[in-house]
């Protein structure tokens, strides 16, 4: 399908633009390259957490201290992205994409080899940064490339795709931590940063010719995003999308106390659970990109919007009520997760779609919102404890009406409901 997909860019206007624009096409690489890229920030997180207790052991360290590696490098991933963004629309993609994995690569070696905890702090702080700058650049190059419901079916697909990693990474951490020592996952994610390197320098051509660059960079950065966040609609898509990581780090950060601590789930099944949920959003994510263009990308939003909220107000009825029993749990866990595959990749294509003329930054600001959601939600989960599911229900809640107060108010279509592009 991808490779078949047209490039939309101007025709080239020099012989030496000409031989470049020629290659810069949606290809099968392209994309599965930029996959790559989406999914080194769960990979690099999953594949770690499970080693929490031996790094704590190892660098002689609080656990709270393990917990703020997982902090810095949410921070990393937010800044990065604010700034890869705008830097890549001055200087073009690939080769600030080069440095960014060169530089993600580097910091993984040194949190394998980190002596202490605060070592080991910088080293998360700067693969978060790294890796968030690789994939705002990723996103902007799907964005050079594609259009309307194209570009909606690639993102989703991306999303679909790279829902992979969150399956994969406790699984190869666990499998690391059974058969060698933590440092190896660091190792493993140093090694996949090399393997990235490669994949760009075969698959990935300069997408953004000189003459559509913006000058000025960080200086123009604030220009830019000025311009950006006028865009209501803009705003109200990037509120359903950051919404959308919110819920799904509130999950991440206490379903393992709703199932384990309250409900006596065995570790195994807690993982074969969350492998599940992780597999219903892919899933989700790719039933949207097949009706991308044949049904309106709103009402796919609306429809994972209006399970989510079901899950949500289910959820906080049995835990108010019924002492949260497992099924109801777990069923709520579910829908939650799977709506999720509706909402955020799709809200992310719309936002991209309402600022072409600022891909880098527009991409950089819908990168920096989720990821700080995804740093403030998480601690925010936990408050109640572990014997209460109420403040994740409240969350998953509030996350929802977010979301929805983005879609329909911020980004209510100026003329009808649902516009005649099917977008």
């Amino acid at each position: 399908m991808l490779e078949h997909m047209p490039a939309l860019i101007p025709a080239p206007t020099s012989p030496a633009d000409r031989g470049v624009r020629r290659q810069a096409r949606l290809t099968t690489g392209l994309v599965a390259t930029v996959i790559f890229l989406t999914a080194i920030a769960p990979l690099a997180t999953d594949m770690y957490v499970p080693a929490f207790p031996r790094v704590a052991g190892d660098l002689s360290a609080t656990a709270t201290q393990v917990q703020l590696t997982l902090t810095t490098f949410f921070v990393g991933m937010a800044l990065g992205q604010l700034i890869g963004g705008p830097v890549s629309d001055q200087h073009g993609r690939r080769r600030l994409l080069i440095a960014s994995i060169v530089v993600m690569t580097a910091a993984s070696v040194v949190c394998a080899l980190t002596p202490s905890i605060a070592v080991m702090m910088t080293g998360r702080f700067l693969q978060g940064f790294a890796g968030g700058w690789a994939m705002v650049i990723g996103r902007a190059i799907i964005v050079d490339l594609a259009r309307g419901a194209r570009l909606v079916r690639v993102l989703n697909v991306i999303a679909a795709v790279g829902g992979i990693a969150p399956i994969v990474g406790p699984l190869l951490g666990a499998v690391i931590l059974q058969l060698s020592h933590w440092r190896v996952s660091f190792w493993a994610v140093a090694a996949m940063g090399v393997a990235m390197i490669l994949a760009v320098l075969v698959a990935v051509p300069e997408t953004l010719p000189v003459e559509r660059r913006h000058g000025g960079g960080l200086r123009a950065f604030a220009t830019n995003g000025r311009q950006v966040l006028r865009q209501r609609r803009y705003l109200g898509y990037v509120l359903v999308s950051g919404s959308a990581m919110g819920a799904v780090f509130a999950y991440v950060a206490t379903s393992a106390f709703v199932l384990q601590s309250m409900n006596g789930m065995s570790p195994v099944a807690y993982s074969a659970d969350f492998a599940a949920n992780a597999a219903g959003m892919t899933a989700a994510a790719l039933i949207a990109a097949r009706l991308a263009g044949r049904v309106a990308t709103r009402k796919v939003i609306v429809a994972g919007q209006i399970a989510a909220l079901l899950a949500g107000v289910a959820m906080l009825a049995g835990a108010l009520w019924w002492d949260t029993p497992l099924p109801l749990a777990i069923a709520c866990f579910a829908v939650l997760m799977t709506a999720q595959g509706l909402i955020g990749p799709n809200g992310g294509a719309l936002a991209a779609a309402e600022v072409p003329e600022h891909p880098g930054t527009g991409s950089a600001i819908l990168g920096f919102v989720q990821w700080i959601a995804a740093g403030v939600i998480a601690p925010i989960a936990g408050l109640g404890g572990e014997h209460t599911a109420v403040p994740m229900a409240l969350l998953m809640i509030t996350c929802v009406a977010l979301s929805m107060v983005g879609l329909l108010i911020l980004a209510r279509p100026a003329v009808a409901p649902f516009p005649t592009n099917r977008m």
